[in-house]
């Protein structure tokens, strides 16, 4: 299963002009002359800066998505994905959302101590907790900083609920936290799979694992009674959209009960950079691409309206979404609904409370 992966996602680094970023522009001459005077640039690293919020519980009142609270262990993400709507949160630390997004991270090792204060607080009131809405809590740094393992052991010591969204197989690694909490009705997981095709995926989200290695996760956490759903996110029109049916059978084959889709997002900073990675890897129909997009978003790149932003528009949004209810059909996907329990939380340990 061996994968040959371009080094990065984003083939730009433009700053933001949204914020306090200052503005530059490359000089011609220069780009001309720099190899012969200063060599061969060195290859990109990844740097993690830590991170000391005051919270870590995210909260939200969008009503067309399924959670209220989440936590993000991480900020940017070296996956790379070419699509990430997260990636204009970059510009908030002035920061390119291109390279600078999966390259320059932050890190939050103190997010399980947060959580347990939090948590403690009288009055807390319990829903399911969600990781992964942002940036992915299995992203390679995951590895030796084990951020989200540590939230992960407060949720399942309290019994609270709580859903994964991931395009990672490194979820396996914490089953044995996950499995229990599973059991009790406390846990689900969502992969994200965006396309089968190992070409494609090594482009549209080169540093994330290789599809078959999610498919072989799935297997595993369905094996071990942990629900799982597939997410297929994004659809990109004329690149993946024709693997729809393909994706829901091997998510059912894998053992996955709920599947769900979302046609692709460029919101701000995440269209020009997603142009010119059409413009690289896909000039034969960039042009088809982007028409597409139009016609799913009201004639823009991005649509951000309530509801809509999630499912798309116009004859394009009604044929995918009738795709896939077909393809969920044939294959027993979305028959029945996964409800998380709220009611066996019990507060932690600690000054902020006791457990009862």
């Amino acid at each position: 299963m061996k994968q040959v992966r371009p080094v990065r996602g984003a083939t730009r680094n433009d700053e933001s002009r949204r914020f306090n970023m200052p503005q530059t522009e490359a000089d011609g001459d220069w780009l001309d002359m720099r190899e012969g005077i200063d060599g061969i640039a060195p290859r990109l690293r990844t740097t993690v800066t830590v991170e000391t919020p005051r919270t870590i519980i995210s909260r939200n009142a969008s009503p067309d998505v399924p959670f209220d609270r989440s936590i993000n262990p991480y900020r940017g993400c070296e996956h790379g994905c070419i699509y990430c709507f997260a990636r204009p949160s970059h510009a908030f630390h002035d920061l390119s959302p291109g390279l600078d997004f999966e390259s320059k991270l932050f890190a939050k090792p103190s997010a399980a101590t947060l959580l347990r204060a939090e948590l403690g607080k009288p009055g807390y009131a319990v829903a399911p907790m969600a990781l992964g809405t942002n940036t992915d809590p299995y992203q390679p740094i995951e590895s030796d900083w084990r951020i989200t393992r540590g939230i992960i052991e407060v949720l399942s010591e309290t019994n609270h609920p709580l859903t994964i969204t991931t395009k990672s197989d490194r979820v396996v690694r914490d089953l044995d936290l996950l499995a229990p909490m599973a059991a009790k009705g406390l846990a689900t997981v969502a992969m994200s799979i965006t396309s089968l095709d190992p070409k494609v995926a090594s482009t549209v989200e080169p540093r994330a694992p290789h599809p078959e290695r999610r498919l072989a996760a799935v297997r595993k956490l369905a094996d071990a009674g942990v629900p799982v759903y597939v997410s297929i996110a994004p659809v990109i029109p004329a690149i993946t959209d024709h693997e729809i049916e393909h994706l829901i059978a091997r998510a059912a084959e894998a053992g996955a009960t709920r599947a769900f889709f979302i046609p692709v997002r460029l919101p701000h900073e995440v269209a020009p950079l997603f142009r010119s990675w059409l413009d690289a890897h896909f000039p034969d129909r960039a042009g088809k691409v982007m028409a597409t997009i139009a016609s799913l978003r009201g004639g823009r790149d991005n649509d951000p309206n309530f509801f809509t932003r999630m499912k798309g528009q116009g004859p394009w949004a009604e044929l995918l979404g009738t795709r896939f209810r077909i393809a969920c059909g044939k294959h027993g996907l979305n028959q029945e609904r996964i409800t998380l329990r709220s009611d066996l939380f019990r507060a932690p340990r600690g000054p902020q409370g006791e457990l009862f």
